[in-house]
């Protein structure tokens, strides 16, 4: 459940009560504040009933400042709600598709795609005990690494920023995921020119390898990605899926090409490319069939626009990458 704390100016109460008596509340209240210029309503939901509210309320105020509309999630409410039973001919209830509310999308994301100390350091340890974990042909070092790995928030701050048509969260996320896994790799490659590299680890020279099922797990991790924000999965478990199909491979080609190993070195890069392309491409998919969009109708049409654009510059590039692949380890 979610609750919504309204603050408004009066002149807009019995719109704003409309639209609330429109947004099948279990339950809500509206009291005026002292001097009577101003009023809060407090409004109780359902888990995907809240976004066709926030819309109308946003579209209600416009650019006005004198407002504020603050979204709290509900561990649990007394007394407990029992659900009614429904006539067969009344009209169903609206449902916003049970998808987390756009704004609470976008500041979690915006949240885990910023730049700072703490994702470059764990990026940082996440690449070098990956490559650990490859040169002594360790299974459970590498998932270790993985799972320290922040590298889905960038991925999905990209998707979504594309989804909403905003360019300001696709270069930060973008620039957010380019600096970690280069100063990773950077790393990484200076590692492997002050150390051996065991080149017979199997761990190793199975990043070098590219096959349709490395493609169809990277596919599923964007997709699962994706997933975990509008449907409530595990993020921890879809973060490590995320870092299956980026983190080793680039670990990988910094290692190969610190031993000079070029053929090695480029194949892994292009694993690590294409794995990008794969789950930024499912992610993109799953966030527009979940309906997430702007608010605004022209800005709406806008995104559509890019995103058959986009969709077709990630086709070309999958293409390019798949036939690189394919004449690499010809």
């Amino acid at each position: 459940m979610k609750l919504i704390r309204l603050t408004h100016p009066t002149s807009h109460t019995e719109s704003v009560h409309r639209a609330i008596d429109a947004a099948h509340a279990i339950d809500w209240t509206s009291e005026e504040e002292p001097g009577g210029t101003r009023a809060t309503a407090q409004i109780l939901l359902e888990d995907g009933e809240g976004q066709v509210l926030m819309d109308t309320l946003q579209s209600l105020f416009g650019e006005e400042d004198d407002w504020r509309l603050v979204l709290m999630d509900v561990e649990a409410t007394l007394p407990r709600i029992i659900p009614e039973d429904t006539p067969q001919d009344a009209p169903p209830k609206p449902k916003d598709k049970d998808i987390a509310m756009r704004e609470v999308l976008f500041e979690q994301v915006s949240k885990d795609s910023r730049l700072n100390t703490d994702f470059i350091v764990l990026t940082l340890l996440s690449e070098v005990v990956a490559a650990i974990g490859l040169n002594e042909d360790s299974v459970a070092v590498v998932i270790a690494a993985m799972v320290i790995a922040p590298l889905l928030g960038p991925i999905l701050g990209f998707s979504l920023g594309s989804a909403l048509g905003s360019t300001d969260l696709m270069r930060k996320s973008a620039a957010t995921a380019l600096t970690g896994v280069s100063l990773g790799f950077v790393t990484v490659f200076v590692l492997a020119l002050l150390f051996p590299v065991n080149l017979d680890s199997g761990e190793l020279i199975a990043r070098t390898l590219i096959s349709p099922e490395i493609v169809a797990l990277a596919l599923a991790s964007g997709a699962a990605a994706a997933l975990s924000m509008t449907g409530g999965l595990s993020s921890t478990l879809v973060g490590v899926m995320v870092a299956v199909a980026l983190l080793p491979p680039s670990a990988a080609s910094a290692m190969y090409l610190g031993e000079g190993q070029f053929t090695e070195a480029a194949a892994a890069a292009i694993l690590v490319a294409l794995n990008v392309v794969c789950a930024l491409l499912s992610a993109q998919i799953v966030f527009a069939w979940k309906g997430v969009r702007p608010r605004r109708w022209l800005a709406q049409k806008a995104v559509e626009r890019q995103q058959k654009i986009n969709y077709a510059v990630w086709g070309v590039l999958l293409t390019i990458l798949c036939a690189l692949a394919y004449w690499i380890s010809a």
